[in-house]
C-alpha cells in the first residue's frame, strides 16, 4: 500500500512545501512526518525532526494506551481497539514462552505488522524475550518467505494455514533448505491434518503451535503445546495462557455452561483492551464487569473439554438460520477440509425464499477448480462425503469451485464479501432484496 499518495490525497496542500498544514478534509492534522526518502513536500522527514528534538523526562504507567489497534474487520467494520503496555507485553511473553523462545531464535514475520498478527505475536517476543526478527517483505510472498527462512536460518515461523499451504505449495520449495526451522504460530483458522504432517517433515517444525486470540486480547489468548499430540493440535486451539480466565456461556442468558456445552467464549485478564477508542456503545457491548472483573465478550461459540482444551465452533455472527434450524459454518468446513481433494474450504450463508437461509460452500480444490462435468462429478463427490459427517439441512444446497477466496490482509477470509459475490453470482440479488 503506498500510504504517501494516500495521505497526499487526503490532503493536497502536503504536495506544497509550506509550514502548517491546512486541510479542509482533515481539519485537526497540522504535521505529517515522513520517515525515508522522497515523500511529500509539505511533510516533515523524520531526520531532521529527530535532530531537533530533545530528550524530555517521561514518566507513565503500564495500564497506559500504547497502540490502537484496527481489528480485521472481517464480519463488519474494523474497530480501533485500545492496547496498553502491560497488555501488549506481557501477552508477546507468553506466547514465546510457549514456543520456548530464547535470544538465539530467529522468528520469520510474514504477516502484515498493522495487524495483531504482525504487530503483536510477531514484534513482542522480541521485546520480551530477545529472539531476532526477520520481515520478509511488505507483504506475504511465499517465495520471500521462503529464501527469508532458508538463508536467514529461521527457527520459527508465524502465520495463517493457508500461508504455510502456499510456501509448501510453491514450485521452488524443494530447493530449500529448513535445518534451523524448529517452531511456529498458526492462527486464524484450523490447520488441515496433511498440512501439519508436511509442515513437520517436509519444514522441520516439530514443535510448531496453533493459537487463539483477537485484537481485543491484544494477540494470543489460546495456544497449544509442545508436545501436543498433532490430533489435539489440529482439532483445538490448544489451552488459555497464563494469567488469564476463560468461561463458556449461555449468550442470551449468560449463564455459565458446563464443560462440553457450547456457548460463547468470554476471557478476562490483563490482555483485555481498555475499550475502542472513541466508541463507547461498542465498548460497553464488548465488555462486561462480573465479580470484579472486565470479560471480553469474544463472539465465539466455543466448547471447553475438562482437560482445559478449546475448541471454537463457529461464529455468532457468521451463523446460518435455514429454516429455523441454527448452523454454524465451522460445523461443515471441518469435515469438508478433511476431503482429500480440498485444499481449503469456507462457508456462507446466501437468502433463499422458502427457508430464509441456504448453505453455500466455497471450496479450493487440489490441482484447480473443476468445469463441466468435472465440476458436476466433484459435487456429488462433496455431498456424497459430507453425508454421512453432518445433518442433512447442513449439506450445502451450493457448491461453488474457486481458486482464491476473497481475503484481508493477514490472511483471514472475508465472508461478507463471499456472501455478496456468491448472491449476485448465484442470481439471489432480488431475493435478497425482499427478504
Amino acid at each position: 500500500s503506498n500510504y504517501t499518495e494516500m495521505v497526499g490525497a487526503l490532503c493536497p496542500g502536503l504536495r506544497e512545501k509550506s509550514g502548517t498544514l491546512h486541510s479542509s478534509r482533515v481539519p485537526s492534522l497540522e504535521h505529517v512526518v515522513i520517515l525515508g526518502e522522497g515523500g511529500l513536500p509539505g511533510a516533515i522527514p523524520f531526520d531532521s525532526l529527530y535532530q531537533e528534538g530533545e530528550r524530555d523526562e517521561v514518566t507513565g504507567s503500564w495500564e497506559d494506551p500504547v497502540n490502537i489497534q484496527f481489528t480485521s474487520g472481517t464480519t463488519g467494520r474494523p474497530k480501533a481497539t485500545t492496547l496498553t503496555h502491560k497488555s501488549m507485553l506481557n501477552n508477546g511473553y507468553f506466547l514465546g514462552l510457549t514456543m520456548r523462545y530464547t535470544a538465539d531464535d530467529v522468528v520469520c514475520v510474514p504477516v502484515p505488522l498493522f495487524h495483531s498478527f504482525g504487530c503483536s505475536m510477531g514484534n513482542m517476543p522480541m521485546v520480551a524475550l530477545g529472539c531476532t526478527l526477520v520481515y520478509p517483505g511488505s507483504r506475504f510472498d511465499p517465495l520471500l518467505t521462503l529464501r527469508a527462512l532458508a538463508e536467514r536460518r529461521c527457527t520459527s515461523l508465524l502465520g495463517v494455514p493457508t500461508m504455510f499451504i502456499a510456501i509448501l505449495d510453491h514450485p521452488e520449495f524443494p530447493k530449500y533448505k529448513f535445518e534451523a526451522m524448529r517452531t511456529g504460530a498458526m492462527g486464524g483458522a484450523l490447520c488441515p491434518v496433511d498440512t501439519m504432517n508436511r509442515v513437520i517433515s517436509e519444514m522441520g517444525a516439530r514443535e510448531v503451535t496453533v493459537c487463539f486470540g483477537m485484537t481485543e486480547l491484544s494477540g494470543t489468548a489460546w495456544q497449544t503445546r509442545i508436545g501436543t499430540p498433532i490430533e489435539l493440535t489440529c482439532s483445538t486451539v490448544g489451552q488459555i495462557h497464563p494469567h488469564l480466565e476463560c468461561k463458556v456461556v449461555d449468550p442470551q442468558t449468560f449463564e455459565v455452561l458446563p464443560f462440553d456445552t457450547p456457548g460463547e467464549l468470554w476471557i478476562a485478564g490483563y490482555s483485555v483492551m481498555q475499550g475502542y477508542w472513541g466508541n463507547e456503545e461498542a465498548t460497553n457491548h464488548a465488555i462486561l464487569e462480573r465479580d470484579g472483573k472486565k470479560w471480553m465478550r469474544t463472539g465465539d461459540l466455543a466448547v471447553i473439554s475438562e482437560s482445559g482444551f478449546g475448541r471454537i465452533t463457529g461464529r455468532i455472527k457468521d451463523m446460518i438460520i435455514r429454516g429455523g434450524e441454527n448452523i454454524f459454518p465451522k460445523e461443515v468446513e471441518e469435515p469438508l477440509i478433511s476431503h482429500p481433494d480440498v485444499s481449503n474450504a469456507s462457508v456462507i450463508g446466501v437468502p433463499d425464499r422458502r427457508l430464509g437461509e441456504q448453505v453455500c460452500a466455497w471450496i479450493a480444490w487440489k490441482g484447480g477448480a473443476p468445469s463441466g462435468d468435472k465440476a458436476v462429478e466433484a459435487e456429488q463427490q462433496i455431498r456424497a462425503f459430507l453425508k454421512d459427517k453432518v445433518a442433512y439441512f447442513k449439506v450445502p444446497k451450493y457448491i461453488v469451485f474457486k481458486d482464491e477466496f476473497p481475503l484481508t490482509t493477514s490472511g483471514k477470509v472475508r465472508k461478507a464479501e463471499m456472501r455478496e459475490i456468491s448472491t449476485r453470482e448465484l442470481g439471489l440479488g432480488q431475493l435478497q432484496s425482499r427478504l
